[in-house]
């Protein structure tokens, strides 16, 4: 302490005052950009690498990879956020070479995926509007340690069906608060990540008298968590993206009353293709494609062979089937559910060598999907679904 005294004193005879040194008080604006720089940093951490961008990664991951970009491309940035940057991120250069594409992944493009409608955004990296808050980010943590789900080969097919049906818009994402409640086989997107309740237990009471239940929840990534029904609802409420995702059923495939999607006259059709790949030759009689027109078949398949949905190939139609007020929407997702354990996985060579995967092929052969048919139109395919090593449809249970 006597050190400490003269050194004071020896400052004070030469002049000089020891005043504690304050730290700069930061600014909203630098507080948003340290904020969203710690998510992109958190994300490496746990993946042991960058943000990508595609269309096939998770819709936050888009963000942070057009988020990193920015912050990459504004130098202006970098005094501020560099002693953050323990692995060099702002080093690279940004991975967009475009203006145009950063434009088409903007932070408010991809939110608009996930349902998310903001007002209109400025160009300037600085406008860092979706980047959550610490409370935000603490109430998402709380929910509960997600580990490895060992039985994910079940639930993966279930993704892949809600995915399809966001895309078809068979299923729509709703804002979580109309609806709280929280059921066995309900999906939400918390996080950015799509979460499947797989399970409910018994429903316990809680001491201000409501009830309360452990759930098992998987999620879109591989992982589940063990969390109270309460948790998710609480992280579902305070995640701005959070959202519900709807059921499937919105009603009858055929009806008296034509909706927006219904067409008065349509024809399912089943296609053969008459490529000469190997595989398709060898599996001819068995591969086929199920499509509805509210068109003339004809026209549909007339430019075939230069289309990589008929296989580049030249197809026959080998049946055909004319409904009244279907809902063609509807209809071919129930087609490609019933199916789905016997879609084909082929990839082929367009004509530049690019490597092309047909959609909608099926392993089934044709007088199932007669079947299958005759089914929808009395109402009985609910009880039923294919079974690829019977090559037939069974009852359900």
């Amino acid at each position: 302490m006597a050190d400490l005294d003269e050194d004071e004193a020896l400052l004070a005879e030469l002049g000089l005052e020891l005043t504690p040194i304050k730290a700069a008080a930061r600014t909203a604006q630098e507080e948003r950009l340290i904020a969203g720089f710690e998510e992109i940093l958190r994300f490496v951490e746990e993946h042991g690498r960058t943000p990508q961008h595609g269309e096939e990664r998770d819709i936050f991951e888009r963000l942070f990879a057009v988020r990193l970009d920015r912050l990459r491309a504004l130098s202006d940035t970098h005094p501020l956020l560099m002693p953050l940057d323990t692995r060099g991120l702002l080093q690279e250069a940004p991975s967009l070479v475009t203006t145009q594409q950063g434009e088409a992944l903007d932070d408010d493009a991809l939110l608009a995926e996930l349902g998310v409608v903001e007002g209109a955004s400025e160009d300037d990296i600085t406008q860092l509007r979706h980047v959550r808050s610490f409370e935000e980010r603490k109430a998402l943590e709380d929910i509960a340690s997600r580990t490895p789900c060992p039985d994910f080969e079940r639930f993966a097919p279930l993704f892949e069906r809600v995915e399809g049906d966001l895309k078809s818009g068979l299923r729509k994402t709703l804002r979580f608060g109309r609806d709280a409640s929280v059921e066995k086989g309900n999906f939400f997107i918390l996080g950015g990540q799509m979460a499947y309740v797989a399970e409910v237990g018994e429903p316990v009471r809680t001491p201000n008298g409501e009830s309360n239940a452990r759930l098992r929840v998987i999620y879109s990534n591989g992982t589940e968590s063990d969390l109270l029904e309460r948790s998710l609802q609480r992280a579902l409420y305070k995640d701005e993206t959070g959202r519900r995702i709807t059921d499937d059923d919105h009603g009858p495939l055929f009806g008296g009353t034509l909706e927006p999607d219904d067409i008065v006259n349509g024809t399912i059709y089943v296609l053969r293709s008459l490529s000469n790949n190997s595989y398709v030759v060898e599996h001819r009689e068995l591969i086929h494609k199920i499509g509805i027109t509210g068109g003339k078949v004809e026209t549909r398949i007339a430019n075939a062979e230069k289309d990589p949905t008929y296989m580049l190939a030249k197809v026959e139609v080998v049946a055909t089937y004319k409904l009244s007020n279907l809902n063609r929407m509807r209809l071919e997702n129930l087609f490609h559910r019933i199916f789905q354990g016997a879609r084909l996985e082929l990839t082929i060579e367009d004509r530049f060598g690019n490597p092309v995967k047909p959609r909608e092929w099926f392993l089934v052969p044709l007088h199932v999907i007669d079947e299958a048919v005759r089914r929808i139109q009395d109402g009985s395919i609910t009880d039923y679904v294919y079974d690829p090593t019977q090559a037939m449809l069974v009852r359900q249970g």
